[in-house]
């Protein structure tokens, strides 16, 4: 489906200058110095996975996605999306792909959703037998039946954001680059969002490659995720694997019936108190859960206990501040 292999960009990028007469002499003799935004990235997707690109802003990501759509062409190395290389072949791979910008509508705003669906029927050439059964099927799946002839501009983003992905499927694409779907969106919308898109991944069995810097979107979508910083494949596996060998403290809330005692344990703390509700973080390598469940309910009454896993978001940022090794991957070195 998509197949990847040391791919490199370098972009020539002017040096800046000093003084009136050095900006006059670089209008007519600009120098340069070359900034490498991708550095021998390798990876395979299967058909029907949903991979997550994350990193932060300025990692690549967006170039990345780019060259897979065919819109830049890579300094070096080899990619093929559907067997065929996304440059040479940009109309033809562009029939097979649909993109969707959290940031960025593909719809014609002043006009009704159904007109903007409609003038794409044209863009694809989908013949009118067909446009009229995905119409009927994608109104149906995304609920976009109470809006359909209403203008862009007088819809909310939740609205807006389902009638890109409307638009972004009425062709029947085999791979969907998602941008940030669901930037801006209420905790409600973003649900939704989320929901559809996990609903379309499975019925539709649509290749998504999802970019974002929500890991909420992440956790619910995605099956495997690829970190990029500096232009570097840094990890390409299980986003699970990386809670697993990094998320090293995990944390108790526990429900006391009256103030307890609380012995002192090794690799073990009290993080925050809420009347007789106690948060208790501790190392998981060095002590278990359950250890620690019981030394406590052998000097007190518990009424709750439950236990909270590691944040997501925390554990990605420290990597991206180098505070955290990633696990082993099926990175190429």
């Amino acid at each position: 489906m998509v197949n990847v292999q040391g791919i490199c960009r370098v972009f020539k990028v002017p040096k800046k200058t000093n003084g009136f007469s050095a900006t006059v002499k670089s209008l007519f003799q600009p120098e340069y110095h070359q900034r490498e935004a991708l550095r021998n990235v390798t990876f395979r997707m299967e058909e029907g996975e949903t991979v997550g690109f994350i990193g932060p802003n300025g990692a690549g990501k967006s170039t990345l996605i780019k060259i897979m759509a065919g819109i830049l062409a890579p300094t070096a190395g080899d990619i093929t999306i559907l067997g065929k290389n996304p440059l040479k072949y940009r109309k033809e791979i562009a029939a097979h792909i649909g993109v969707v910008f959290g940031q960025k509508t593909q719809l014609w705003w002043d006009l009704p959703l159904m007109d903007s669906i409609g003038l794409l029927k044209h863009v694809y050439r989908i013949p009118a037998e067909v446009f009229n059964t995905r119409v009927k099927e994608l109104s149906e799946l995304l609920e976009v039946g109470d809006f359909m002839n209403t203008p862009v501009r007088q819809l909310s983003l939740g609205q807006r954001m389902r009638g890109d992905i409307f638009a972004a499927l009425l062709h029947n694409p085999a791979i969907m680059f998602l941008d940030e779907p669901t930037i801006g969106l209420d905790i409600i919308a973003k649900g939704r969002i989320r929901e559809l898109l996990q609903q379309i991944q499975r019925e539709k069995k649509v290749t998504v490659v999802l970019t974002t810097h929500d890991m909420a979107d992440v956790e619910r979508l995605c099956n495997r995720v690829l970190i990029i910083d500096k232009g570097s494949l840094l990890y390409d596996g299980d986003l699970s694997q990386i809670l697993d060998s990094l998320g090293k403290t995990r944390r108790l809330v526990i429900d006391f019936k009256s103030r307890p005692y609380l012995p002192s344990l090794d690799f073990v703390n009290v993080v925050f108190q809420d009347g007789l509700r106690y948060g208790i973080e501790f190392q998981k390598d060095c002590i278990s859960a359950s250890d620690i469940i019981a030394l406590l309910m052998k000097e007190n009454e518990v009424l709750d206990v439950r236990i909270e896993e590691p944040d997501i978001e925390g554990v990605i940022k420290d990597i991206y501040l180098g505070k955290q090794l990633l696990p082993e991957s099926r990175v190429s070195s």
